[in-house]
């Protein structure tokens, strides 16, 4: 628990932490300061911020529940440290943190949409969807005093609907009404007298209503049109219509005590907050359910490849030619029009197209001599629509790969029913608000009290000040270009962390430890000096804040820093220099070497010349895209750059990969909007490298994913000894039976399952954690069994399996792209995000390419120290420099300015993004003078060619 003494510690004081690779580290970290922790990728820094401290943090929180509380929601590990104190309440911003959720978007999860929800349902004006005017709301007095003004000496009837627009017979009501003591009813616009029995045709739509009253509009018979129009309001439940029977038009007016449109008789529901929610039935959109999108079954999902014939396969949902009934109606239905299931889907006219996908009409064969069906066939598409409404999950799974994602129709992507976006505030409803890019909604509540009414100036007030602030906190931390709208999952980590941070700033919390993983990622160097005075607000309001970082920015704007290493993994855990940026950039540490110049990346002397053919893409549209042209030089290493939100994930991701991904694989995803794409003749496949984990369970690692594992099985299979014994390398592996350890399944570890404490993952005791039987270990390769061979680290490997070629090739690819720390069997969900994309890299490294593959990765930099990125940068040209062509999406300057080709997207993000502002090598890039990154990228050119001229001059003396 948190005391007094704790409060008035002026530091965090970790005794004797080991977790993971930390040598027993004891370190004081300031409270009420910005530290950022630093270091080699793999140093330990996450091990001692999260695995650690924030660990720490969440066991003594959770401590304070009840055992009975905790018993529903598990425990935490202590973990492995000595002693902390000083510690004061945790929160943790990570990048892991991204909810799936389909319905989850900024607004939701700021609480900004909420207010906006609220503000709505207080003061905005309703306008009918049938007629675009005023829905207006009236007393019984207002209607009296209109209808003696308006029809004045006029004949009048006074109608109360009970029927709008449904079906049935209806015989039931008027027996109703005739009970009442009502004798006539008007029925489709006809008055009639109530008669007995009777009814109206049940399978017409009707009106009907109950004629109240008839007389003449006189002011001495007030009380009279008082008592009709009070019971024609109760009869139609608030609503009631009149007619002048003189005229021979229809002229009926509505009134209502709600709502409503007086020329239609729309009426509304009062609107309420969850009128405007798109997670709630009152207001979610009927036909997508509040998505905003819909899952369509479509000619070119059922037909993907119109090249080949049905029986081939053509139709994808019923596969090849198989004798059974489906086929038969096929065969039946193409042969009448000259035609058979062999011939290519291309070849066949439209109209047949249309019959196989959406049926044949039941009349017509009529005609005995032509062929007949069985009975009528109903369409390929109508069947599999069917088939989605299905109660079982595996049919609904399969039709899924069948259906593609539109906008939805009836809502037009804003997830909300029409009644709602009906509503509106200063010409504005508020789907028209979410879509809007932070930076246009923050101007469009500026000055919002001057077009708003007194009265929604008074109710406005508070929630206007909420809004803004919310505003405000996400346009602190840079993402003006993101709209409420967004939804959360096609965010990136750095995105995510950032909201939460801006929520975070928003709660205004003090005598907190924040402790965030990154936060800089994603974030061009100028959205970074935004993120770094949230960061110092956040520290102003008195809490501590612990970054784990790399940025160079970041590093000079802190109070203290901690540099962890010397090296990565078993070669890290140890606290190497600490103080502030200035003590830090004296220490001679590795990353005081790279902030100080005396080490740097090296700009290469020659750009290459590449192959001399493009790759264009022309007429990109989507999201924010402005009809660009794209032209990426074959055969060199591209860097795309810009902004966040500047467009460039929208032209690379959604368009590009998919275009590529599809032409070469098939790949079911489609692109945004093009026009077409030149060049595709020249690359034969392409080769995306993301940050999602090489696996979800602890039974992958990166021996298995890069599939060195396999190499090694097949080893240790083919020595003497597991010959004799008739060893397969099915017997080497973990996963399945025969040599594993049975008890743990091959985990190596057992969870006990403690009810009222966390559970206990213990080694097992019959293999002691080694994963395999007894038998199985006795089969030795040098001396070491093939558990002893998953727990050597990438570095010790390479020298075990220098004479395996195979084998080595792999490994050493893991080794050259700075993995060296990593054992082979590290669990994959240990790893991080940066970590994950390297071992991917490795792993097609490690295969042997044609010179002609395209490769995409997303900001490989990510989660890298300067000396990781020094590694990288030697990757990606050695597969630059086979010919292969490497297009990076980055921030990081180290890294752009030995890209030979930049295209730079802006200038802006959002609405102001959307276009090349500059293009060719960094350092016409950086002379353009265009852009944003050109300011930045000149700098940095600047620096790098004065290191190096001045690590000339020392190495010449």
């Amino acid at each position: 628990m948190l005391g007094p003494a704790d409060l008035e510690a002026p530091y965090i004081e970790v005794y004797g932490a080991r977790e993971h690779n930390l040598k027993n580290v004891s370190v004081q970290i300031p409270r009420g300061r910005l530290v950022v922790f630093t270091g080699i990728s793999g140093s330990g820094k996450s091990s001692l911020a999260f695995d650690t401290i924030y660990a720490e943090g969440q066991r003594r929180y959770m401590e304070t529940f009840s055992a009975y509380a905790r018993s529903f929601m598990g425990g935490l590990e202590r973990p492995d440290v000595d002693k902390i104190e000083g510690l004061s309440p945790v929160i943790s911003i990570e990048q892991k943190t991204t909810s799936r959720n389909p319905r989850s978007t900024v607004g939701t999860i700021t609480e900004i949409y909420d207010f906006l929800r609220l503000l709505y349902a207080r003061t905005a004006e309703a306008f009918s969807y049938a007629t675009g005017k005023k829905m207006i709301r009236q007393s019984d007095d207002q209607i009296i005093n209109y209808i003696l003004k308006q029809y004045d000496t006029k004949k009048l009837v006074v109608l109360a609907p009970v029927v709008k627009g449904r079906k049935g017979h209806y015989r039931e009501l008027f027996q109703q009404i005739a009970k009442l003591g009502f004798t006539k009813v008007r029925v489709d616009g006809e008055l009639l007298d109530i008669t007995p029995k009777m009814q109206v045709d049940r399978y017409k739509i009707h009106d009907i209503e109950i004629v109240i009253d008839r007389l003449v509009v006189k002011e001495e018979d007030r009380f009279r049109l008082s008592g009709s129009v009070q019971n024609a309001l109760t009869q139609g439940k608030g609503t009631m219509l009149v007619l002048d029977p003189d005229k021979k038009t229809d002229n009926t007016q509505f009134f209502s005590r709600f709502l409503m449109d007086p020329v239609t008789g729309i009426a509304y529901d009062d609107p309420a907050p969850n009128t405007f929610s798109f997670n709630s039935p009152y207001g979610a959109c009927p036909t997508c359910n509040g998505l905003g999108e819909v899952q369509e079954i479509t000619e070119e999902t059922v037909m993907p490849d119109k090249k080949l014939s049905i029986s081939r396969g053509g139709i994808a949902p019923l596969g090849e030619y198989r004798d059974i009934w489906i086929f038969q109606q096929l065969s039946l239905i193409v042969k009448k029009n000259k035609a058979s299931l062999s011939t290519p889907l291309e070849k066949l006219p439209a109209e047949l197209i249309e019959r196989l996908l959406f049926g044949v009409p039941e009349d017509e064969d009529a005609d005995p001599k032509k062929a007949s069906y069985v009975e009528p066939f109903e369409g390929i598409i109508p069947f599999l629509r069917r088939q989605m409404e299905s109660e079982s999950d595996n049919i609904r799974e399969w039709i899924q790969q069948y259906t593609q994602a539109k906008e939805c129709p009836e809502c037009h992507g804003y997830r909300l029913k029409k009644e709602s976006l009906h509503f509106k505030l200063a010409d504005k409803h508020i789907g028209e608000l979410s879509v809007m890019d932070l930076n246009d909604l923050a101007d469009w509540f500026e000055g919002l009290e001057t077009r708003l009414s007194d009265r929604q100036n008074l109710i406005a007030r508070e929630l206007l000040k909420e809004i803004r602030k919310r505003i405000g906190f996400l346009l602190e931390v840079g993402l003006d270009y993101l709209n409420l709208h967004r939804s959360v999952r096609t965010l990136s980590g750095g995105e995510s962390q950032r909201i939460r941070l801006a929520t975070q700033i928003g709660t205004q919390l003090v005598g907190v430890l924040y402790i965030m993983d990154e936060p800089s990622i994603g974030l061009h160097q100028r959205d970074n000096e935004r993120l770094i005075k949230a960061l110092q607000h956040l520290r102003d309001l008195g809490n501590s804040v612990i970054v784990v970082e790399h940025d160079k920015d970041m590093i000079m704007h802190a109070d203290h820093v901690l540099d962890i290493g010397p090296g990565a993994g078993i070669h890290g855990g140890q606290i190497v220099a600490q103080g502030t940026p200035t003590e830090i950039f004296t220490s001679g540490s590795l990353t005081s070497q790279y902030l100080s110049g005396q080490k740097h990346i090296e700009l290469r002397k020659k750009k290459r010349a590449g192959e001399g053919n493009d790759l264009v893409l022309k007429g990109a549209k989507g999201h924010n895209l402005k009809n660009v042209t794209a032209k990426f030089p074959l055969g060199k290493l591209i860097a795309v750059t810009g902004v966040s939100g500047s467009g460039k994930s929208s032209l690379i991701h959604d368009t590009l990969y998919p275009i590529l991904n599809q032409h070469f694989f098939n790949a079911k995803r489609e692109p945004l909007a093009y026009d077409k794409i030149e060049g595709l003749e020249f690359i034969d496949k392409v080769i995306e490298v993301d940050q999602s984990p090489i696996g979800r369970t602890p039974r992958s690692n990166p021996a298995t994913y890069t599939g060195v594992f396999t190499e090694i099985r097949q080893l240790f299979s083919s020595l003497p000894e597991a010959k004799i014994r008739g060893y397969g390398p099915g017997r080497f592996s973990f996963n399945v039976k025969g040599g594993r350890c049975e008890t743990c399944e091959g985990a190596g570890m057992r969870t006990i399952e403690m009810n009222f404490l966390p559970d206990v993952h213990v080694p097992c005791e019959t293999c002691k954690g080694r994963r395999y039987n007894r038998e199985t270990l006795e089969v030795r390769f040098k001396g070491k069994s093939i558990t002893d061979v998953l727990d050597m680290t990438v570095e010790k490997a390479v020298e075990f399996f220098e004479f395996q070629p195979r084998i080595l090739r792999k490994i050493q690819t893991l080794n050259e792209v700075g993995l060296g720390y990593l054992t082979l069997g590290q669990q994959a969900t240990t790893l991080s995000g940066g970590e994950a994309q390297r071992v991917k890299l490795a792993t097609e490294l490690s295969k042997k390419d044609t010179g002609k593959t395209f490769y995409i990765l997303d900001e490989p930099t990510t989660g890298l120290h300067f000396e990781d990125i020094n590694h990288l940068a030697v990757v990606l040209h050695k597969l630059a420099d086979k010919g292969n062509t490497v297009l990076i999406i980055e921030h990081n300057l180290d890294l752009i300015k030995v890209a030979d080709h930049l295209i730079d997207i802006g200038p802006e993000g959002g609405a102001g993004g959307g276009s090349i502002v500059a293009q060719g090598t960094p350092e016409q890039v950086a002379k353009s003078g265009k852009g944003h990154t050109s300011r930045f990228l000149a700098e940095e050119l600047k620096v790098s060619k004065y290191a190096e001229e001045k690590s000339v001059k020392s190495d010449a003396a």
